[in-house]
């Protein structure tokens, strides 16, 4: 039986977090873009407890988190074009996926591979707290594997308590979605699309990037096949909810709920897990047991995730949220238009508010339904729309 504890986010809940990390647990840190489940990222007993607390596979790399470039240098091998994105971007939400440095991790953590994922957070939070620990810290999102990625520390409580030591309260992240993941090369490859925009890498870089990943032989997080999906399935280019179905709108469709009434994509970006995660009755995104809080039952007594459908979600939209920041965050287990470049093909980086028609955006369908067979691959992320380094904290 794990206790797990909600730490507040104060110079004792830091140095606490710091102590069990130090001592082989896991803590769930806020970062600016989701909740990351953290553990040493030298320790393999520490980075096997987070895939077995997940139930992720270990094929599926992890992210290793740093406080600065410096201390990222000895863990990876930078070029002068890594070097150049991770002084235009970090601290932010951007990883890179370079080859392995001198200074070891876990094997665990790259999953065999010569490649390690490494990320520089923008939370303050997280940043005292790689500072306070003094080392690496592997840190997938904190939700058990495949399902949506928590954005408030109460999500994580729902999928995570008894499996884990402790949330630190960092309370709800600014971003809302994952860190877009970039491997530098020639051709440059976007892995996943994510809080920073494909445009502004390209600016930086000076040329187009170029969708890559394989579900078969992850080489990032976030490319299998099914990922960051709700329970219940999504049905896009809705207008309207059937009946059993639970709308989230944006802008002037706006349903029981909406992503952004005034059509901002930077606040629906920041609301879609949460949103997804709230969009039928409530709690039935994650009814059945996922709810116990710190300590209330012991890990064996838990009932498991959840597997019957709960009522359907549907989201409307116009224009937006764009193909690509739904489909990716579903998981792909969705109906819709086919937009977005596939795997080895230019990806149009433009905004997501640009060259997109009024339309509505998207559902998720009644359970049964047949879902669509073409994937699709994001574009990118929603820009922040002031500077590409200005995160919210």
């Amino acid at each position: 039986m794990t206790d797990t504890r909600l730490l507040p986010p104060t110079a004792e809940g830091i140095a606490e977090a710091a102590r069990l990390l130090a001592a082989g647990g896991l803590v769930a840190l806020p970062t600016e873009t989701v909740y990351g489940l953290a553990g040493d990222a030298r320790d393999d007993r520490a980075v096997a407890r987070i895939f077995e607390a997940k139930g992720r596979p270990q094929f599926n790399p992890l992210i290793v988190h740093l406080p600065d470039l410096e201390a990222a240098r000895r863990y990876a091998r930078f070029d002068d074009e890594a070097l150049r994105l991770a002084e235009a971007f970090w601290p932010g939400p951007l990883t890179l996926v370079l080859p392995l440095g001198d200074t070891p991790v876990s094997p665990l953590v790259s999953a065999g591979l010569s490649t390690v994922a490494i990320r520089v957070p923008a939370h303050p939070l997280a940043q005292q707290l790689l500072r306070a620990f003094g080392g690496p810290l592997a840190a997938p999102s904190a939700n058990p594997s495949g399902r949506v990625s928590p954005t408030r520390p109460e999500h994580v409580l729902d999928g995570l308590s008894g499996r884990i030591e402790a949330v630190l309260d960092g309370g709800t992240c600014g971003v809302g979605v994952e860190s877009t993941i970039l491997a530098p090369g020639e051709p440059p490859l976007l892995l996943r699309p994510g809080g920073l925009p494909a445009e502004a890498l390209e600016e930086c870089l000076g040329r187009p990037l170029v969708a890559g990943g394989s579900a078969d032989r992850p080489s990032a997080p976030g490319q299998l096949a099914s990922h960051y999906a709700p329970e219940a399935p999504v049905r896009l280019g809705a207008t309207e909810a059937r009946p059993g179905e639970s709308w989230i709108g944006f802008g002037k469709l706006g349903g029981p709920q909406n992503l952004s009434p005034s059509g901002d994509l930077v606040e629906a970006a920041a609301n879609l897990f949460h949103f997804l995660r709230e969009g039928g009755p409530r709690g039935a995104a994650h009814r059945g047991g996922a709810c116990a809080r710190a300590g209330s039952r012991p890990r064996d007594q838990r009932p498991p995730p959840p597997r019957r459908s709960p009522p359907a979600l549907t989201t409307a939209a116009t224009g937006c949220p764009p193909p690509s920041l739904m489909s990716r965050s579903i998981g792909r287990r969705e109906i819709h238009d086919g937009h977005g470049a596939g795997r080895g093909q230019p990806v149009d980086a433009r905004p997501f508010t640009s060259g997109l028609r009024p339309r509505a955006g998207a559902a998720l369908s009644p359970p049964g339904a047949r879902r669509g067979s073409r994937s699709g691959r994001g574009r990118g992320s929603p820009p922040d729309g002031r500077s590409p380094c200005r995160w919210p904290a």
